[in-house]
């Protein structure tokens, strides 16, 4: 068993014991369940580039990534610079993360909140909405064809978008893509967490132009940016190399004037960057 399919059977029974706690009908009467959802896809589509900047205190691959982790002290400082949403890690046993950041996150935050968990069950979703959340990740690699859609369509009656996961061009064809307008490329093999951005470059060209492609993990420098960008990507997920660094946010910042200078420069010609738009807290 990979640790992929060791999260997948710790995801399970972690799931039938909340079902136990709380039923779904006391998710469905919390005060956040009724929030207005904002609109990931559009955060996306008015930064160009746009960045989804993560919430994450450790993983399996590696450990912890901060020690001094303030999921709500990096969430502010995140969207003070630049970032186009969060994205907030919410697996308690493989990365510390927990479903109460996006919570704390929902009273002053004014950027979409991406639940970034293994969602294997609608039951999830409610809690996802309960939260607070505006969107959630479904993995192709975690749920069969029919499964994915299930939640997908469950999903979006429940107001939530989702960013669909994939890392092979089988798992992009078997997409039901006629109601997907999200798709993130995970540039890191869940089965053995060796990263390649390469991968979503190469992928990028079997997704249809109206959807919009998130390019994950591995995403580090201002160059792994315009690499990407130069291959018709212009969203990304980035966090460990936020993570690690002293001031998250003014790595952001740093991040993002990079990339622009990167775009001004005559080797870059060709390459259009609009200006950033966001709303502060």
């Amino acid at each position: 068993m990979n640790i992929f399919e060791e999260i997948l059977e710790h995801k399970r029974g972690e799931v039938k014991k909340a079902k136990r706690n709380i039923s779904q009908r006391s998710l469905q009467e919390k005060e956040a369940f009724g929030f207005r959802r904002l609109s990931l896809l559009r955060a996306l589509r008015s930064s160009k580039p746009a960045i989804i900047a993560e919430v994450k205190q450790a993983s399996p691959s590696k450990g912890i990534i901060r020690a001094d982790f303030d999921a709500l002290a990096i969430a502010r400082d995140y969207v003070q610079n630049g970032a186009a949403a969060l994205s907030v890690l919410t697996d308690e046993k493989f990365f510390r993360g927990n479903l109460q950041y996006i919570e704390a996150m929902r009273k002053f935050v004014t950027i979409p909140i991406l639940r970034k968990d293994f969602i294997i069950d609608s039951y999830q979703l409610y809690e996802s909405k309960s939260a607070g959340a505006d969107a959630v990740l479904l993995i192709a690699a975690a749920l069969d064809s029919a499964h994915l859609q299930d939640l997908l369509a469950e999903a979006t009656n429940l107001g939530l978008q989702c960013l669909i996961e994939v890392h092979t061009q089988k798992e992009i064809e078997q997409l039901p893509l006629g109601g997907v307008d999200l798709i993130g490329i995970n540039n890191r093999n869940l089965a053995t967490f060796k990263t390649d951005i390469a991968i979503s470059a190469r992928l990028r060209k079997f997704i249809p132009d109206e959807i919009e492609v998130v390019s994950e993990s591995g995403i580090h420098t201002s160059d792994d940016i315009s690499f990407l960008m130069s291959h018709g990507i212009s969203s990304f997920l980035v966090g460990e190399s936020l993570m690690r660094a002293e001031s998250p946010g003014k790595a952001l910042a740093e991040l993002l004037s990079d990339v622009t200078q990167n775009q001004k420069s005559p080797l870059c010609e060709g390459l259009s960057v609009r200006e950033r738009g966001f709303r502060g807290v």
